[in-house]
């Protein structure tokens, strides 16, 4: 039997892939390698630099349980502050020497024979193939821009941007500016360009419900507790209650959670204290439940529209011309500068992950969830794919911090390492039996969230895959972590090397 390069390929180094090598090295795995197609990690917040990027959950959540930041200088932390997080973490715990940069994984393939994986990459100094005996996809869900399915939109003559791969060399100050989507990222971007450009149009196809956040500085005072036991224990306690409150008990305990239904109220209040014009203010109002679709939380975004030098249009775009944009109605504005802020391909089985994975048999994954839906044993494991997992996959992610999912599922993957070494075993596979209970668990126990509402229909929301499901754990966050740690582990086959 061929001995592989590597015990375990970690494919990303953004969040995800910095936690589960964390974990491999805790459980005594160092024998790892991070592949990631950036040259620097941080994952979403290398690749997403646009102005006003932040995150969108207090700071405090957003950050391992086990390596808080005293940093923070906000309640609601910028980009730049997560990237300098990331590679805080990343030298801590020494994790460049395993990390190939600029290397991007075209295909994962499992050899029966050997079992084992055959990575097959590509960097500057050409492709090359990396083995491995198991394989994490921790390629997050943010990761392949969407571009946007209009005529033309590759003609437009002047520049063109996606928010996910900021140009800041672009300047925007006196131009003409379109900004197409009224998403996360169009939420943060509209309130900070508003100011510098001569026009700003936004074309939006669905409003989007948006919060007030307490984003303030953090004083000294609340910058010395976070170096404090007590005070990081008091500050993340507060920050995960409201995070679960907000989202994961709202929206996935929807029809026994009345909370949840009071939300829409909270947020048409808001609406009518920012927005002057009636009819903006009605073209910015959501006909959906919130929830079905993810909330903004700005402090300006819908005040940005009481601005006269700023335009919302929400009649449909026909094309898009090297002058402008057209409308559905005769319209065109001419414009300088196009600004794509249409999100990514989230649940799109052809991009996630970024790489054709070809499992036992020849199985093609993009193509096993094409066929039978998207759906993995505890968001992580998939019947055919021997010695492959995901942080993110289907029905693993509830809403909360990614930092949640990420602790409970790289504890799910360790478990299963830790039980391999044991058995002295080179192949664990989940059973095809305990997928479909879960699976079939996951169907039984949807019918309380949000998305299945009638209003949801309204919402265009990127949570629901091309089989109409959403792909989300009906679950709260205590539990994913409990059953990440309690799962029975015979739900997996292990084979050892005699078998092979």
């Amino acid at each position: 039997m061929t001995e592989p390069d590597v015990h375990t390929v970690i494919v990303g180094a953004g969040f995800s892939g910095i936690g589960t090598a964390i974990q491999l090295d805790r459980a005594g795995i160092p024998d790892y390698l991070i592949v990631e197609a950036g040259d620097q990690p941080g994952g979403t917040w290398y690749w997403n630099t646009y102005p006003g990027v932040a995150v969108d959950i207090p700071s405090f959540s957003y950050q391992f349980s086990f390596e808080q930041s005293t940093s923070w200088s906000r309640t609601y932390a910028p980009g730049s502050e997560l990237k300098a997080y990331a590679e805080h973490c990343f030298d801590k715990y020494r994790l460049r020497s395993r990390t190939r940069f600029a290397t991007v994984v075209r295909s994962a393939e499992f050899d029966e024979a050997q079992g084992l994986w055959r990575l097959n990459m590509e960097s500057a100094e050409g492709p090359t193939t990396v083995t491995a005996r198991f394989v994490v996809n921790a390629g997050g869900a943010l990761t392949v821009p969407n571009l946007p399915d209009i005529d033309g939109v590759d003609t437009f003559g002047g520049p063109t941007v996606h928010t996910a791969r900021w140009d800041h060399d672009l300047d925007l100050a006196g131009k003409r500016v379109a900004v197409i989507g009224t998403g996360a990222s169009a939420v943060q971007v509209i309130p900070e360009i508003a100011p510098i450009t001569a026009q700003l149009t936004v074309f939006q196809r669905t409003p989007i419900w948006c919060f007030p956040k307490f984003d303030v500085p953090l004083s000294k005072a609340a910058r010395s507790m976070m170096g404090l036991p007590f005070g990081q224990t008091l500050q993340r306690f507060v920050s995960q209650a409201y995070v679960e409150l907000t989202f994961p008990l709202a929206a996935q305990y929807f029809t026994v959670n009345p909370m949840a239904k009071r939300m829409s109220k909270l947020g048409l209040a808001y609406l009518r204290k920012q927005v002057h014009d009636p009819a903006v203010r009605d073209k910015l109002t959501p006909r959906y439940a919130v929830g079905c679709k993810r909330p903004g939380f700005h402090n300006t975004y819908l005040s940005t529209f009481n601005r006269d030098d700023v335009e919302l249009v929400t009649e449909p775009i026909d094309e898009i011309t090297r002058a402008g944009v057209a409308t559905t109605d005769g319209e065109l504005r001419e414009v300088d500068v196009l600004i794509l802020a249409t999100g990514f391909k989230v649940l799109d089985p052809e991009h996630v992950p970024t790489y054709d994975v070809i499992g036992r048999d020849g199985r093609s994954l993009s193509k096993f969830w094409n066929e039978h839906r998207m759906q993995a044993y505890e968001g992580i494991s998939v019947p055919g794919f021997p010695n492959f997992f995901t942080v993110f996959g289907p029905y693993g992610y509830i809403g909360s911090s990614y930092f949640a999912l990420i602790e409970a599922q790289t504890g799910h993957i360790v478990r299963c390492l830790q039980e391999a070494g044991r058995r002295n075993a080179n192949r664990v596979e989940v059973r095809q039996e305990a997928n479909d209970r879960y699976f079939a668990e996951m169907m039984r126990k949807r019918h309380r969230q949000i998305f299945w509402q009638d209003s949801c229909r309204l919402a265009n929301s990127y949570y629901f895959d091309q089989h109409g499901d959403v792909p989300l754990r009906p679950a709260s966050t205590l539990e994913a972590y409990w059953r990440s740690r309690r799962f029975p582990i015979d739900d997996y086959e292990f084979a050892d090397r005699a078998a092979i």
